[in-house]
């Protein structure tokens, strides 16, 4: 039997692959940037599951308007699109995977989709299916959709 084509318990339910350590650090740094620079008018939803075209998706980061956190009004599965969305590709994903997968979120309102790559410390920002701009290393990512501006060499430390 082929280990690696045997998928955890978490990718069978997630629908995705099990983050490594250098997706983690990338996600979590993310996070934590934005939420920094824009949280007063975002909140940042790591993993969050999200009902798009009738489909479940989990993406890494979602971005939403502001909203409060209210106990006893909780909510397993998101009903509306967030603003905008963040995958980050992991080593045992496809790019054609994720690109295929930001038409999807596209057609369900989705303004912004980034897909990041760790290994080439690049960030792809689409306004719409292959309409994107592409930012590396050293570059200010630059997402007028959501008005958010971040530098890559923060993101990749």
């Amino acid at each position: 039997m082929d280990t690696a084509a045997v998928k955890s318990e978490y990718e069978l339910e997630r629908d995705k692959p099990m983050p490594s350590k250098n997706h983690a650090i990338v996600q979590g740094n993310l996070h934590f940037m934005i939420r920094s620079a824009y949280g007063k008018r975002y909140r940042i939803l790591p993993e969050v599951s999200i009902v798009i075209s009738s489909k479940e998706k989990v993406p890494d980061i979602a971005i939403y308007p502001s909203m409060e956190f209210t106990p006893g009004e909780d909510e397993t599965r998101l009903e509306t699109a967030p603003l905008g969305v963040i995958e980050i590709l992991s080593p045992s994903q496809s790019l054609t995977e994720l690109i295929t997968k930001s038409a999807a979120y596209f057609e369900g309102g989705v303004l912004s989709y980034w897909l990041v790559l760790p290994d080439l410390r690049s960030i792809y920002v689409f306004s719409a299916p292959g309409e994107y701009e592409s930012f590396n290393k050293e570059d200010k990512l630059e997402d007028p959709r959501l008005e958010i501006e971040l530098e890559l060499k923060d993101i990749f430390k």
